[in-house]
């Protein structure tokens, strides 16, 4: 004989049932998420301690105070709550006393759908290290009142020039495409030394890894992974203004393609050899420009065209 649940039983499923699921909240731009290892603390404040020993304890206090660490669902969390391995953690990176980017970016254009930027010289991208509101994301997000923006595109941290940006998710996948089908027309200018004794146009191919330390790539053995076209865009005594075009999007692949070469790109602080101590030296940047943007527009099936208002360096 089947016994009928209990009343009280009974309720708790019942009121179970009707209650609304909890509400997900979207994760922040720039936001990070940590999947937890393995370990044998018992709280969360423990665990992330041990995992940036950088932090120290009493940040991490602060920002289960302030509900900055959530779960995957967007949940606050508690600094005793206890630590899961494989548990999804949400935070946002913060920076203390973080160094001030002396040098504007320049909105080029904007519609509902694009964003366009000239990027000067040192300014990062998107938070990444030691910077987190000195980046061009988060300058963008306060100008333009608009936490969607993601960058289509990344340049080097000392490279400037053009940067694309998506201003919705409704077409962001639109445009994410073209550059997954390298769809997109990239050209860059470069000054390094001359090369008269080489013909051009050159071709460079090759198998692009990580290197030592790790911030900087190398070229070693293997199958060909990037690919650039360069050419002279204009002579002048020892030094030369090359102009680049990528056909690949590896990391420091224009910096490494032309120190291959033989002409490293002025005041590159990693390549050929890695410059100590490595410090930004606002007088010498890199001279290095994403000069323009082409594609068809996924959208509207229209060409576009950018081209950036920079100039390198005398």
């Amino acid at each position: 004989m089947t016994r009928a649940p209990e009343p009280m039983a009974e309720a708790m499923r019942a009121a179970r049932a009707q209650a609304p699921a909890p509400e997900r909240v979207a994760a922040e731009p720039g936001e990070s998420r940590l999947q937890l290892p393995d370990g044998p603390w018992s709280t969360l404040l423990e665990g992330l301690s041990a995992r940036f020993p950088n932090i120290p304890r009493s940040e991490w206090q602060s920002r289960f105070a302030r509900s900055a660490v959530r779960d995957a669902d967007g949940r606050a969390l508690a600094a005793d709550a206890p630590y899961v391995a494989g548990r999804t953690v949400r935070y946002r990176r913060e920076v203390a006393n973080e160094t001030v980017i002396p040098f504007e970016e320049r909105i080029l254009h904007v519609d509902e759908d694009l964003v366009v930027v000239d990027k000067p010289h040192f300014l990062p991208v998107a938070p990444t290290g030691d910077w987190v509101e000195q980046t061009l994301l988060r300058r963008l997000m306060r100008r333009l009142d608009n936490p969607q923006l993601v960058p289509l595109h990344r340049l080097d941290r000392l490279t400037a020039g053009l940067v694309l940006f998506s201003a919705r998710p409704a077409s962001r996948a639109a445009y994410h495409a073209l550059f997954r089908a390298r769809a997109i027309d990239k050209t860059y200018t470069a000054r390094a030394q001359a090369l008269p004794g080489l013909p051009f146009p050159q071709v460079r191919e090759s198998h692009i890894e990580v290197g030592e330390p790790f911030f900087r790539r190398r070229e070693g053995a293997g199958p060909a992974n990037s690919r650039s076209e360069i050419d002279v865009q204009r002579r002048e005594g020892e030094i030369w203004q090359y102009r680049l075009r990528p056909q690949t999007g590896r990391t420091h692949q224009l910096r490494l393609h032309m120190a291959a070469l033989g002409a490293p790109i002025l005041n590159d602080p990693l390549y050929p050899t890695l410059r100590e101590p490595l410090v930004d030296d606002y007088a010498r940047p890199l001279q290095l420009l994403a000069e323009t943007l082409a594609f068809t527009d996924p959208l509207s099936g229209r060409p576009r065209r950018f081209e950036t208002g920079l100039q390198l360096g005398g």
